[in-house]
């Protein structure tokens, strides 16, 4: 009898399961409901990679400033990443205090060699390399430990203040209009690309000669242009579909009026509409157009502003952009 009930218990609690289990999972079912958000979140244009890693122009005079004069691993490697521990040679005689992040900066040169519409001097290229965080100070030098890299940091890389920067909103808009009249708003040109690029598309670092001096200001885009039938690394200039008539389109013994199927139009010299023998060229008929739309190849955004150049990034391109491209603001 006392198995009898036991084996009575157990079919009754097997007896109940099912529905406390279905109980249990449509509770389950409700509670992991998922409520999508309705709000939009607008994107940057620029991660933070790209924001201090970007490089600028630097018209001013680089004042006195700490330096990195050694490494802890110094021994064993000549470069310096992510996690690695340096010196610089500034304490707290200089102010420098524990927590304290910097900017790793290397002067690469004084601008030359660019298209350019400015005359005289742009400034120094600064490349930007990384931050270091600064853990361990004493009197004239202190201890930091390398948090972010753009590139390879080495001894005598300058170290400044970490900028104040932040990435101007993506435009909603996608379409590029590549008809678009000009603004008559200031002009420039894109002087140079980050990394020694000629050829540049979308997302890339370049470099344009307007600055705060030319009253541009950080998130302000601009068309990337340039005048109609030029850019092209290859160029063919008076190329036409076929020769004239003096070419051997006819033969030496029978006449057939001698015009060349593929030639070009025919010149009408003095305009009485009589057409001499010889073909008009396109060079000829380019000389005598009205004013042409420019060619529009791209658009960018400025994320960084010095005083006689910006730096930018590439937003959007509709063919080929590179260095020596004209720029508007829009």
């Amino acid at each position: 009898m006392p198995r009898f009930g036991n084996f009575k218990a157990l079919l009754l609690s097997l007896a109940l399961l099912p529905a406390f289990a279905f109980t249990t999972s449509a509770q389950t079912e409700q509670r992991a409901e998922l409520i999508i958000p309705t709000t939009h979140q607008e994107q940057r244009v620029a991660d933070r990679t790209k924001l201090y890693c970007a490089g600028y122009i630097r018209y001013q005079t680089l004042p006195h400033m700490p330096e990195i004069v050694g490494a802890l691993e110094e021994h064993e490697q000549r470069r310096y990443a992510d996690g690695d521990v340096v010196y610089i040679n500034a304490g707290s005689k200089q102010g420098i205090q524990e927590g304290q992040t910097f900017q790793i900066i290397r002067p690469r040169g004084d601008l030359k060699g660019v298209h350019k519409e400015k005359h005289g001097f742009l400034g120094t290229y600064i490349q930007e390399i990384g931050q270091l965080r600064v853990f361990k100070v004493r009197a004239d030098t202190s201890a930091a430990q390398i948090v972010f890299t753009c590139d390879e940091a080495l001894l005598g890389d300058l170290v400044v203040p970490v900028p104040d920067r932040e990435s101007p909103l993506e435009r909603s808009t996608g379409v590029l209009d590549v008809f678009a009249y000009p603004t008559g708003k200031q002009t420039g040109r894109l002087m140079m690309a980050k990394d020694n690029r000629e050829m540049v598309t979308r997302n890339e670092i370049v470099y344009i000669d307007l600055g705060s001096e030319d009253q541009v200001k950080t998130g302000d885009y601009l068309t990337i242009f340039r005048p109609l039938g030029t850019g092209n690394i290859n160029r063919r200039d008076g190329a036409e579909m076929g020769p004239n008539r003096d070419s051997g389109f006819s033969s030496k013994s029978y006449s057939g009026g001698g015009f060349g199927s593929m030639a070009s139009r025919a010149k009408d010299k003095n305009g009485d509409g009589r057409y001499s023998d010889k073909p008009i060229t396109s060079r000829e008929v380019k000389q005598h157009r009205p004013l042409m739309p420019r060619k529009i190849v791209g658009e960018m955004v400025i994320i960084d502003v010095q005083t006689r150049t910006a730096t930018a990034i590439i937003t959007r391109v509709a063919g080929e952009v590179h260095t020596g491209d004209w720029v508007e603001i829009q």
